[in-house]
């Protein structure tokens, strides 16, 4: 194992270097997919891309049991130094990169030696889309067990430590128009000022209260109004709020509050507050047994002293999907340390980039534990 993965140390490096300057937001992910495309196909790899969107499959063997591999393609958006810019801040480059290099390993090693490996390099994870158009496509439905890959910024996982399972929260992303009525300044009573009612769904939100236990949070993330005239009162204004929660249960229950929170102020003001969810990210519901398998994994590689139990984070990810969708399928995701300052989604991020060959061989070992234990 450590020969190969030695080995294959210069092609990683180089891969990454690409991916990592050639950045492509969700779903215009044209690039990354023909880069990836050609470099496996020239590798002998049976490559499988779709007409109607980005993102590719690599499937090894045939047969029963099946072991997935996915990863995630998609840059942020952001501003970097001043300009808005594609970035991988979020280390999909990174993720890209260790999937890859797993699959290049795994050749070296003859694996798989029976049944078949099936890897995702799917688009639009921050969107929250991307898995559900794998899934609708029936690209997993043959899936047994699906493993995915995470860089953890430094809060959660120190450098050289790994964890078998990362226990996602749930969010909601809601955005939403204020439909009031414009009024000059000096005559606000006879307008309906888009801000004031923006300030009042903030306070309501902010009274919002589930069970102590439960972490959950709901607060604006955007909110524009009014024009270049400072004694017009807007009657208009855009809205985004987002809304987390640890559980699955727990953000139906807060998502349903925020929405009577966005009612009842539309009725108290006498007008209307359009609001729809335009991204939905479901908890993590991991399995026992792959959790297991890569637990095992991760001591073989960096020993018990490295290994940490399932992490719990706030945020997101959409691979959670697949279990949500296709219950069959057992699944858990790698959390990886390394080093990773100031943290996920800054436009200065940065990590140690040796982590990408420790991924590797994790990602590795635990699709061999997996074909080993379910023959």
């Amino acid at each position: 194992m450590i020969h190969a993965i030695s080995e294959i140390k210069p092609i990683v490096e180089e891969v990454f270097r690409y991916l990592h300057s050639h950045p492509e937001t969700s779903w215009h992910e044209i690039e990354t997919t023909h880069f990836l495309k050609d470099f496996l196909t020239k590798k002998g790899f049976t490559v499988t891309t779709f007409d109607d969107s980005t993102g590719l499959v690599v499937t090894i063997g045939s047969g029963k049991p099946c072991v997935g591999i996915r990863s995630d393609m998609d840059a942020l958006w952001q501003e970097v130094n001043g300009v808005f810019k594609a970035t991988h801040s979020c280390g999909h480059d990174a993720h890209m990169t260790m999937v890859l290099g797993t699959l290049l390993v795994l050749k070296k090693l003859g694996f798989p030696q029976h049944g078949t490996l099936k890897v995702l390099f799917q688009p639009a994870e921050e969107k929250g889309t991307g898995a559900l158009s794998f899934i609708n496509k029936g690209l997993v439905d043959d899936i047994d067990y699906l493993y995915g890959v995470h860089l953890r910024p430094i809060q959660e996982l120190k450098d050289g430590y790994a964890s078998p399972a990362i226990m996602h929260g749930a969010a909601k992303l809601i955005s939403g128009v204020i439909h009031g009525e414009d009024a000059h300044a000096a005559r606000p009573h006879l307008g309906v000022n888009a801000i004031e009612v923006g300030a009042q769904i903030v306070q309501a939100i902010q009274a919002i209260h589930l069970d102590p236990m439960l972490s959950y949070s709901a607060k604006l993330t955007k909110f524009q109004a009014g024009g270049d005239s400072s004694n017009v009162i807007p009657g208009k204004a855009l809205f985004s709020i987002d809304v987390r929660a640890q559980t699955n249960t727990g953000i139906e229950a807060l998502t349903l509050k925020v929405k009577q929170a966005i009612e009842t102020i539309a009725i108290l003001n006498n007008i209307s507050i359009d609001h729809q969810i335009e991204t939905e990210i479901v908890a993590a519901e991991v399995d026992p047994s792959a959790v297991d398998m890569m637990k095992q994994a991760i001591v073989d590689t960096v020993g018990e002293t490295y290994f940490i139990p399932p992490i719990i984070t706030p945020g997101g990810e959409d691979f959670h999907f697949y279990t949500l969708k296709r219950p069959t399928i057992k699944a858990t995701m790698l959390g990886l340390g390394c080093d990773l300052t100031p943290g996920l989604h800054h436009p200065s991020m940065t990590f140690n980039h040796d982590s990408i060959l420790t991924g590797i061989e994790i990602l590795a070992r635990t699709v061999i534990e997996t074909f080993k234990r379910i023959k």
